[in-house]
């Protein structure tokens, strides 16, 4: 049921701004200081505005509904670990790893990780992800290579060990 290999990588990348932390506050009503009172979060231990980890994680969702494994797919579970801040201005790279696959449904497990320009992990865990076989069929498979027309500085890809 599920053509997923283990050791499938798929990889999301985009420049962060702060019209995504308005835009995410505008949709959940997040308004923590945090995101928006540069001295309040300069004075904070994160030493200064760090985006909303909705916005981080939310490159993963990109990655799995259009990459791996692609369109139909829903989150089952997700085990993240927040570990580093991103903040305006960051390029931000998610990425997903098969790790496993059932063979009895259109299950798969993903090692998920989101890393910042500078390399640094400021996502780390596990997704299982449920992958609806109508979808699946009907879409042509996403690129090996693309860049997402009209989102600037968002690029993946998707590769096969």
């Amino acid at each position: 049921m599920n053509t997923t290999e283990i050791g499938t990588v798929a990889r999301r990348s985009r420049r962060v701004t702060e019209r995504d932390i308005t835009l995410f506050t505008e949709m959940t009503g997040d308004r923590n200081p945090i995101h928006y009172d540069r001295d309040l979060a300069a004075a904070s231990r994160f030493g200064g505005v760090v985006v909303q980890g909705g916005v981080t994680s939310g490159l993963l969702n990109a990655l799995v509904a259009e990459q791996l494994p692609g369109p139909g797919s829903v989150f089952l579970e997700v085990g993240w670990r927040f570990l580093a801040p991103v903040r305006p201005g960051d390029v931000i790279t998610a990425q997903a790893t098969v790790i496993a696959v059932r063979t009895d449904k259109p299950v798969t497990t993903l090692a998920t990780q989101v890393t910042n320009q500078a390399g640094t992990t400021v996502l780390d865990g596990t997704a299982v992800v449920w992958r609806d076989p109508f979808l699946a069929a009907a879409s042509n498979g996403p690129n090996e290579r693309q860049q997402d027309a009209g989102r600037p500085g968002t690029s993946s890809e998707r590769t096969h060990a």
